[in-house]
This record gives structure tokens, C-alpha cells and sequence, in this order.
């Protein structure tokens, strides 16, 4: 059941009619509905991994409850059964067959012919996303930064939120976990702008993602065809895909979060217009950096010791990020592309350097932020080919194409409408880059037909150009 689907906008409008309406006044049943619709969302995918979302719910709730009845090292043990039976099946289903077969492939080059056992099973969707959920709570809980909840349910909600379920954002128990537990009021401002932000993500999905798509599959599927110029212009189709696809999937989330009376953490903030790697690292997929940062990069100590220590650090958190999205030496080297952009600021002592907002106050950037805005999304384009390719060599060659005498050549494949439309998408990003989404317009003074005008030319595009259907690509995660 994805956001843009029929099935979803029959099941939240009925939804949304019993959580106002019949259970409006009974917390206790408001959440109850949310947990029973969650697990109604998440069983329409496969109900078959519904037990594993539910095994994992309880197994955190009841380790969150002894590690803070327990002792030193009994808090300790349980701490550790938690992360183990939780990784344990994520690596299971996620890396077993990665780690079996490059174990098999590195016997293989040294004169081994191991008979290898894979296992033939699906990705449960999600995973990723609902073991770092429940993974934060137990920390938090060890860290004495939260008291565990006694409350099952309340537990379950937070964990399973169908707006965030299946492709976050990653939630923190400090901040989800005390709306589930206070009455909600419905909002009627909170609303109208939910549904502006749902409005923006559909179509960040359905007209840029969609339609990027369709080229991006046509060029790395044949890149041997093409000149530079060409895998050039489907790498940068493919930046705007994923962002298209993935911010959308966050703006919609949010949106239907803030409906019900919720407030999600911000997961994406306009990342192409940062002026360095850390810049777009602040701003991209920012639940996951963020959870990274707090149960990662802090532990080991993160910017504390010398400069090898640190550049040591950095290294772990990239390369482990770049094996969280999947199981293939491709997702490694992305994060490893991600971690040398990083140490030359961390070296300098600049990667802290641009934390305010790119030409606040102005319509332009500087000369300066323009080719620093153009450097690191060129840098950020080259990474993101690791990301699709199906494997690094693959990679290599489409890479070294785009570096060849052939970048200069006329690209072969030149959609210009869907050009126009990146062009014209990237302009009102920029415009309201001070905001929290593109279609947020309580601060700016625009007259209500004006901004009417805007909403059914949006409406407009999803319909009539709006791309080939396709599944949200972080539901692979």
C-alpha cells in the first residue's frame, strides 16, 4: 500500500473519518486505532513479516522495562540481547547472503571451490527503519536519558506509525513517544498545511521522481551506449530522483503525521543547495545522520582525540551508513566516496563552517556559494552512481565514460520537457528555502488566488505528467 495509490487514499480517508470522529475523545482508542491501522498497513505489503515487526516490538518493550529494573550488568546484558536479536535479524535477512557469498568469492580467488548455502527469502520492508526505532528507545533507556513506557500500546505505536513505518524518518522516543501519550487536538492550520506538504511530496514523487526514473533506468541500463555527456545527465537525473523520491516519501509522512495530530522530525533540508559535504549531510536523510551521530560517532568518541582518531571516526559512521542502505560493495563505496569529500573539511576545521542558511536575505547567492553549491552537488552526482549501479564495476566504467574526451560531445538523450520541469522545480526550492516545505506560505504574502492557482497546476501535473508508476526506492532499505 504506498502513499500514492488508490488503497492508501481509501484506507486513510476512513482512517481519518474513525480517528476524528469515534474515537476523538478516548486516547486510549485513538492509539489502539493507530496501532490496529498500522499493523493493517504493514500486513498489506506481506502479511507474513507481520510476526517479525511485532516480535521485534515486544522484544524491546520488555528489554526497555528490565534494563532500567536492573542492575549494572544485568542493565548491560539485557542491553545486549536487545541489540543482538535485533541485528541478528536484519543480518539474516539483509546481509547473509552478501557476507556468504563474498566470504565464497574471496575463498574462490585463492584456489577454493566452497559449496555456498543462500537463502532464497524476501527483505522484510522496512527493517531497517523499525529496528532503529526500537534500538533508540532501549539506548535512550540505558543512557538514562528516558524512563521506559509501561504502556504496550503506546510502545507499539511509536514503533509502528504507519506514516513512518516502512521509510521513516527515524524516530527518537524523546520526541514521538510523549505525542502518543497526549490527548491530540485537531489542529485546523497544523492540518492545512499538511496537506500543502503531502501535496508537495506527491508531487516530488509522482512528476520529478517518476519521470527521472524513466530516463535513469533507459541510461544505466545501456550506459555502454552512450557517450559522457549522456551518463552525465542520467546521473544528475538520477539525483533528482532519489531526492524526488525519498524527501517526497518524508514530505508526505509528515504531512498525514501533522492530519492526526503529530509532529515528526524534519528529515530533509533542501540538501542540493549545501556548500560542502558536511553542509549536505546536515541536510540529507537527517534522522539517520543524526542517529548515526548520537549512537555511533559520539560512543566512539566522535571530534574528541587526536586527528587520526577522528578521521578514523568518520570513516566507521560513512561506511557503516553506506552499508545500512544495502547489502552490496556498491552501497560501501558510496559511503566510502562520501567519507574522503568529509576529511579534507574535518582536516581544515571547516566542517562546520556553513551552518546557516546559502544567501539568506538575498535572491542570489554570491559567485562564491554558486560555485560551491555547484561543486558539492557534481561531487554528490558522481557518488550517487555508485548507489544505482547494480555493481562497482559497472560503476567504474560509467564513471570513467563521464571523465573521457566524450563529455563534451551532445548528449543523445536530451528530454527537454523534463528538463524544464527540474529547472522550474529547483527555482521554487530555492525561493522558499527558508522554510520547511516549498508550499508553506503562512509567512509570505501571496493572495489566496494566486496560491489556488498554484495548488490545481500541481494537482494538474500529477495527473497529466505525472511518470510510469514506480515503488518508493527506500522500501529496498
Amino acid at each position: 500500500m504506498q502513499f500514492n495509490s488508490t488503497d492508501f487514499a481509501l484506507f486513510f480517508v476512513a482512517f481519518f473519518f474513525l480517528y476524528w470522529n469515534v474515537t476523538k475523545n478516548n486516547l486510549k482508542a485513538q492509539n489502539l486505532l493507530i496501532l490496529i491501522s498500522s499493523y493493517v498497513f504493514y500486513a498489506w505489503w506481506d502479511y507474513r513479516f507481520l510476526f517479525l515487526l511485532i516480535f521485534s516490538t515486544l522484544l524491546d518493550y520488555i528489554t526497555g522495562l528490565k534494563i532500567h529494573q536492573s542492575s549494572s550488568k544485568v542493565r548491560t546484558f539485557w542491553l545486549v540481547i536487545s541489540v543482538a536479536v535485533n541485528l541478528g535479524f536484519l543480518g539474516l535477512f539483509k546481509y547473509y547472503n552478501f557476507f556468504i557469498e563474498s566470504f565464497a568469492t574471496v575463498l574462490s580467488s585463492v584456489g577454493f571451490q566452497p559449496n555456498i548455502w543462500t537463502l532464497n527469502v524476501i527483505l522484510p520492508v522496512g527493517i531497517s527503519f523499525y529496528t532503529f526505532h526500537g534500538l533508540s528507545y532501549v539506548f535512550d533507556i540505558y543512557n538514562k536519558k528516558i524512563e521506559p513506557t509501561k504502556n504496550f500500546i503506546d510502545y507499539a505505536v511509536f514503533v509502528s506509525f504507519f506514516p513512518l513505518l516502512v521509510a521513516g524518518p527515524i524516530e527518537r522516543a524523546t520526541h514521538l513517544l510523549p505525542q502518543v501519550q497526549a490527548k491530540r487536538v485537531f489542529d485546523y492550520k497544523k492540518s492545512i498545511d499538511g496537506l500543502r506538504q503531502i501535496l508537495w511530496g506527491l508531487f516530488k514523487k509522482i512528476v520529478i521522481a517518476d519521470n527521472c526514473a524513466t530516463f535513469v533506468n533507459v541510461i544505466f541500463s545501456n550506459h555502454e551506449a552512450y557517450n559522457g555527456s549522456t551518463l552525465l545527465l542520467g546521473a544528475v537525473f538520477f539525483a533528482f530522483q532519489i531526492y524526488g523520491d525519498f524527501s517526497g516519501y518524508s514530505d508526505i509522512a509528515l504531512g498525514i503525521a501533522r492530519l492526526l495530530g503529530f509532529d515528526l522530525i524534519r528529515n530533509f533540508a533542501f540538501p542540493y543547495f549545501s556548500r560542502d559535504i558536511a553542509e549536505f549531510w546536515r541536510r540529507w536523510h537527517i534522522s539517520l545522520s543524526s542517529w548515526f551521530r548520537d549512537y555511533l560517532y559520539l560512543p566512539l568518541g566522535g571530534s574528541k582525540g587526536n586527528l587520526t582518531v577522528q578521521i578514523r571516526n568518520i570513516f566507521i559512521i560513512f561506511l557503516v551508513s553506506g552499508f545500512w542502505h544495502g547489502a552490496n560493495w556498491t552501497f560501501i563505496v558510496w559511503g566510502s566516496l562520501n567519507a574522503l569529500y568529509f576529511i579534507p573539511l574535518l582536516i581544515l576545521g571547516k566542517n562546520r563552517e556553513n551552518l546557516n542558511i546559502v544567501a539568506e536575505g538575498r535572491l542570489l547567492p554570491s559567485v562564491k556559494e554558486f560555485l560551491q553549491i555547484t561543486s558539492t552537488f557534481f561531487l554528490t552526482v558522481i557518488a550517487w552512481i555508485f548507489f544505482r549501479a547494480d555493481n562497482v564495476g559497472m560503476a567504474y566504467d560509467y564513471t570513467s565514460e563521464i571523465f573521457s574526451t566524450s563529455i563534451f560531445s551532445v548528449p543523445q538523450i536530451l528530454p527537454k520537457k523534463l528538463i524544464a520541469t527540474l529547472f522550474l522545480f529547483y527555482f521554487v526550492e530555492w525561493i522558499q528555502r527558508d522554510k520547511q516545505h516549498p508550499l508553506q506560505f503562512e509567512t509570505v504574502q501571496i493572495p489566496k488566488f494566486v496560491r489556488w492557482a498554484i495548488y490545481y497546476a500541481i494537482v494538474g501535473m500529477l495527473f497529466f505528467y505525472g511518470g510510469d508508476e514506480q515503488g518508493f526506492i527506500y522500501f529496498q532499505f
